[in-house]
């Protein structure tokens, strides 16, 4: 009788450390792009309309700066409270994916966030906007642009 192997599943996830963050926001600057329709930073910013939202915040309270975005949670506040199912935890990933396209903008997924990930998107109607890792990239732009590594992927296994 043949035995399967199991198979471990990595996730990623972006940590922030907050010790060396100098809040030059370029982790913004770099979502913005990444998730932009040119994926060229002169045209996100000056000629694409509505510009891209970045899908990580900057906080600043000096001396501390972090940047902050979707933590991607094992068990997601977010995706229990959405009514529609707009939110979702993929099971291959680890990701929490956002479907605007089933986003009706009630902002529960908002309120029930524990770190404040999830952000109000009004550009072209109502939906929520969240990091989404960057998964068709080999690693996050916010992570590939932080130029003191204050932001880094960290891998679970499952």
């Amino acid at each position: 009788m043949a035995t399967k192997a199991k198979t471990t599943k990595k996730r990623r996830r972006v940590q922030a450390d907050e010790k060396v963050c100098i809040g030059c926001k370029l982790c913004e600057v770099a979502c913005i792009v990444a998730h932009s329709k040119s994926k060229n930073i002169i045209r996100a910013f000056n000629e694409e309309t509505p510009r891209a939202l970045s899908r990580v915040l900057v906080e600043e309270s000096k001396p501390l700066t972090f940047a902050l975005q979707c933590r991607h949670c094992d068990d997601p506040p977010c995706a229990v409270a959405c009514m529609t199912g707009a939110l979702r935890k993929d099971p291959e990933t680890g990701a929490v994916l956002h479907d605007r396209e089933k986003c009706v903008g009630c902002w529960m997924c908002v309120m029930v966030c524990p770190y404040g990930g999830i952000q109000r998107d009004m550009r072209e109607g109502k939906a929520a906007s969240k990091c989404d890792l960057c998964l068709e990239l080999d690693e996050p732009a916010c992570v590939a642009a932080c130029p003191n590594a204050a932001l880094f992927v960290v891998e679970d296994e499952d």
